[in-house]
């Protein structure tokens, strides 16, 4: 039975539920948004449309973060860096959980309402990956491929809003996403590793075994060099690539950290993962902004 609550105690617990108290979820979420609406459309960004993703990837974050919980509710308890959220202490009530979760699925739909026809379609498809994504540990041996397509299915929804069709760039972009994705999480994974591995839940990090900073590096080599691609086919200047260099030096940093295997170490390096994403959309709008200065809003 949960505990009757105050309003600031709801509140609070609400916010820790939404996880408004750790950015780095919303900022990897972010990012590959960013990088689609840039790519989409590099000349003229329409501001409206920059703010409704935005807004859209804060809310959707959240009701995965609220969906995530609700999936775990009974793994968190046992999982000492879970043990303290809202639904594993049954601060939160399952169902309160879940209908948080459809109130701020809704309101990010009807963000998506003022897009076009194709998005709002699209939007369907981030929202089955969002509900779903939480459920994969269980039988998915790679959940962190999954995590990639969700967190950077945004891309082709930038994409359609701007262009109202998908081209196959886009999709290549998610896969680099997807890439980028196994990485970083594969690093979180690494901190839980051996509570995952007494629940009998799948990761990256037990899948990969010893080769699990191998393949963390490969896969951001593999993301690294897609957005190179990218670069290339729309012709950018030497201020996205300095951006792509920066991002590539923070891997390295992220080597160095996560060989060790330490705990501390490897969640440092998950975390240093905001600061790729951003070098790489500081490096992509600063060079069409020099390149072709023309911003204004609509």
């Amino acid at each position: 039975m949960t505990p009757k609550l105050t309003l600031k105690e709801r509140i609070d617990a609400y916010e820790k539920l939404m996880r408004l108290d750790k950015p780095i979820g919303a900022l990897l979420l972010l990012w590959p948004a960013l990088w689609g609406l840039w790519f989409a459309s590099p000349i003229v960004q329409r501001w409206d449309i920059v703010l409704i993703f935005i807004v859209g990837t804060v809310l959707m974050r959240s009701a995965g973060c609220v969906m995530n919980d609700y999936a775990d509710r009974d793994f968190d308890p046992h999982v000492k860096r879970t043990a303290n959220r809202p639904l594993a202490k049954r601060i939160i009530s399952p169902r309160e959980a879940l209908v948080l979760a459809a109130v701020l699925a809704l309101l990010a739909f009807c963000m998506v309402l003022f897009l076009n026809k194709l998005t709002i379609l699209l939007s369907f498809v981030a929202l089955l990956l969002a509900a779903t994504y939480p459920f994969m540990k269980r039988f998915f041996p790679l959940p962190q491929a999954y995590l990639g397509i969700a967190f950077g299915f945004s891309i082709p929804m930038a994409f359609a809003a701007y262009q109202n069709t998908v081209p196959p760039l886009a999709w290549v972009l998610l896969l680099g996403n997807v890439f980028w994705a196994i990485a970083y999480d594969t690093e979180y994974a690494m901190v839980d590793r051996d509570d995952d591995m007494k629940m009998n839940l799948k990761s990256s990090a037990l899948l990969f075994g010893v080769f699990d900073v191998a393949i963390v590096m490969l896969c951001h080599a593999l993301f690294l060099a897609i957005m190179a691609g990218a670069g290339m086919h729309f012709k950018l200047g030497l201020i996205y690539f300095l951006g792509l260099a920066m991002a590539l030096a923070l891997i390295v940093l992220q080597f160095h950290w996560i060989k060790t295997r330490e705990r501390d170490h490897c969640f440092k390096a998950f975390m240093n993962n905001n600061w790729v994403g951003a070098v790489i959309f500081g490096g992509l709008a600063l060079d069409y902004y020099f390149r072709v200065p023309v911003f204004r809003l609509h």
